[in-house]
C-alpha cells in the first residue's frame, strides 16, 4: 500500500476504479459540491498508482505553491484573449503523450442547472475517452466504473452524462447543491 492508499484506509475510505488505464482521457467528476472532491480524488486516483492533471487558476503558481501544484499535476489556467481554455487543452491533449485530465463540469460547488460542455469538446475533438468519476461521501467510496466516447452531439451526450449522475445525488458532500 503506498501513502495515498493508507491516507484513505486510516480515513475509512476505499477505491473502486475499475475502468481502464489511459495514456490520455478527460475524467468527469460529479456532483462537486465540497473542496473535498479534489483532496479524495487524488487520494484514490494516485492510490491505485494513476496520475491525473487538473486545472487551476494561474493565481495559485506563485513560489513556493507553484511546485507543489505542478507535482500533484496542476496545470495553470492562463487569461488568453486569442484562444479559448478549451483550444489550449485540446492542443494540450495533441502535444502531450499522457494526459488524464480531471474536470468538473458543474464548474462550481453550488448548484448549477447548467453544465458547462467544455470537457466533451475537449474529449471529441482530442479523440478520448471520458472517463465518469463520484465521490461518494455516503459511502465514503471513489468511483470510475465507467466510460463514455462523446459523439459530437453534446446536447445528446450532455443528456446521457447528466442521467448517469443522476443516480449519484446521495454521493454528494452537500446533495442539496447537486442537480443532475
Amino acid at each position: 500500500m503506498n501513502f495515498w492508499g493508507l491516507i484513505l484506509k486510516l480515513t475509512g475510505w476505499s477505491v473502486d476504479i475499475t475502468v481502464p488505464y489511459r495514456d490520455k482521457s478527460v475524467i468527469c467528476v460529479a456532483p462537486h459540491t465540497s473542496n473535498w472532491d479534489f483532496i479524495m480524488g487524488l487520494l484514490a486516483y494516485r492510490s491505485i498508482g494513476r496520475k491525473a492533471s487538473f486545472l487551476m487558476k494561474e493565481f495559485w503558481f506563485f513560489f513556493p505553491l507553484k511546485y507543489l501544484m505542478k507535482a500533484l499535476g496542476g496545470i495553470p489556467v492562463k487569461q488568453n484573449p486569442t484562444q479559448s481554455l478549451t483550444s489550449q487543452i485540446i492542443e494540450d491533449f495533441k502535444k502531450r503523450s499522457h494526459l488524464n485530465l480531471a474536470v468538473t463540469p458543474e464548474g462550481s460547488r453550488s448548484a448549477v442547472e447548467k453544465w458547462r460542455t467544455g470537457f466533451l469538446t475537449i474529449a471529441y475533438n482530442a479523440h478520448v475517452p471520458i472517463q465518469l468519476g463520484v465521490i461518494d461521501f455516503s459511502n465514503k467510496k471513489v468511483l470510475i466504473k465507467e466510460e463514455y466516447i462523446p459523439t459530437g452531439n453534446y446536447e445528446s451526450d450532455l443528456k446521457n452524462i447528466r442521467e448517469y449522475y443522476s443516480h449519484f445525488k446521495s454521493a454528494a458532500k452537500y446533495p442539496d447543491k447537486f442537480i443532475a
